[in-house]
């Protein structure tokens, strides 16, 4: 049976492409825990094989499980289609092995996540593709390195960690009109916030761990985009390359997280705002980068790409990298660890952390200061995150001076 059109991000999430009057009336979608699928004939399996039928027939190319999931987040970053993937990682490299070559060029934005550059810098570098970072808050320089061999641009917005943001649009036009594709990492603002296709990405991937996911108990990746390019995807750097296969019950808990995103990051959002502006006050605190903020140097392109600021912080302390540590440790409610997008407040920092596959020097280029802290704030009430992060700070400028 079919149902009517919804236009609604959050109807979307809960309900696109189910019904339970299809299963038997359950509510929640089955989740289909099986690895290989039988054909009515030979002559089926051979069409489905060939891709000549549609059907299921190994769980490594598609699964029912997971196909619910890909048309859900298609739907929600208003893409043709979806890739599920075992991670966040196997989300971008199955997208890079199958759009680059030896030969090719990928230009990124000077910042990136630790593994991500990782895998661009030493990675890709060894089957002779090359990489070039530019400053992309700035397009006029994108224009100035785009040559032929340049097959994709790829940036996160806001980056991971110190929180710059690229203008989705303007680096979309000059990419394209030079023959690139344009990848949007979309995990730090959900297609809640940001729908990287609809300001003329071509390609948009997430780590699921985090705010689709949204509670700290599944590892994933999610791609979106053409339905032509996502079939390559599929075949070719998923099936092929890497075989980084999201489990269906990963897929299961995904669906979950997607039903309450939009209220979730409403209050991610919320609660950002205020422990930002706190933070900002604060004398310990020597700056505060976070879009919601009217000193945020770039507080204008969020307004203008995101529907809210987000739930990710990133701060200096004044005491620098010794006291960010103390900070850290005298923290109660407050947790030390590496994710982000969860219910509980988390905190890292990312140059011995998330970012120490940068050397000292490239970190010092790239944006990422040494005493850099990064925030992601939870939906715990507002009074106990103020009242850790106080003490917390309280008690590492009284270690200064002692």
């Amino acid at each position: 049976m079919s149902r009517s059109p919804l236009s609604g991000f959050s109807s979307r999430a809960i309900h696109h492409g189910y019904d339970p009057r299809d299963n038997q009336g359950a509510l929640t979608p089955p989740m289909h825990l099986a690895s290989t699928f039988a054909f009515e004939s030979a002559e089926q399996g051979g069409a489905i094989f060939a891709g000549e039928q549609p059907g299921y027939f190994y769980s490594r190319i598609s699964n029912p499980t997971l196909d619910l999931l890909e048309q859900r987040i298609a739907t929600l970053e208003s893409a043709e289609a979806g890739v599920a993937t075992a991670s966040g990682m196997g989300a971008i490299t199955a997208v890079m092995w199958t759009l680059l070559e030896a030969g090719d060029t990928i230009v990124t934005d000077k910042t990136l996540y630790g593994c991500t550059f990782a895998f661009f810098r030493h990675g890709l570098a060894k089957f002779g593709v090359k990489l070039v970072h530019v400053d992309l808050t700035n397009p006029a320089a994108l224009e100035e390195v785009m040559t032929d061999d340049v097959k994709v641009v790829y940036f996160e917005t806001p980056a991971n960690p110190n929180m710059r943001l690229v203008d989705i649009a303007a680096i979309s036009e000059v990419a394209q009109r030079h023959g690139a594709s344009v990848i949007v990492d979309n995990t730090y603002a959900t297609p809640a916030l940001t729908r990287p296709i609809e300001l003329g990405a071509d390609i948009v991937v997430h780590s699921a761990t985090k705010y689709l996911g949204g509670h700290g108990d599944l590892v994933g990746g999610l791609v979106a985009g053409s339905a032509e390019m996502m079939q390559r995807v599929r075949l070719e750097g998923l099936k092929d390359m890497t075989g980084a296969v999201m489990s269906p019950f990963t897929a299961t808990l995904v669906m979950r997280g997607l039903k309450t995103l939009a209220l979730r990051m409403e209050r991610h959002s919320a609660n950002a705002v205020e422990v930002a502006e706190w933070l900002e006050a604060r004398p310990e605190v020597s700056a505060v980068h976070y879009p919601g903020l009217a000193s945020f140097a770039q507080h204008d392109l969020a307004a203008k790409q995101m529907a809210l600021p987000g739930g990710m912080i990133a701060f200096d302390l004044a005491g620098g990298y010794d006291q960010g540590i103390r900070f850290m440790n005298r923290l109660q409610m407050v947790l030390r660890a590496v994710s982000l997008g969860d219910a509980e407040t988390l905190v890292q920092h990312p140059a011995s952390m998330t970012h120490s596959t940068y050397t000292p020097e490239e970190r010092a280029a790239h944006g990422i200061g040494e005493g850099l802290l990064r925030l992601s704030v939870g939906l715990e009430d507002l009074d106990d995150i103020f009242a850790d992060l106080g003490q917390a700070l309280a008690a590492s400028e009284l270690s200064i001076a002692a």
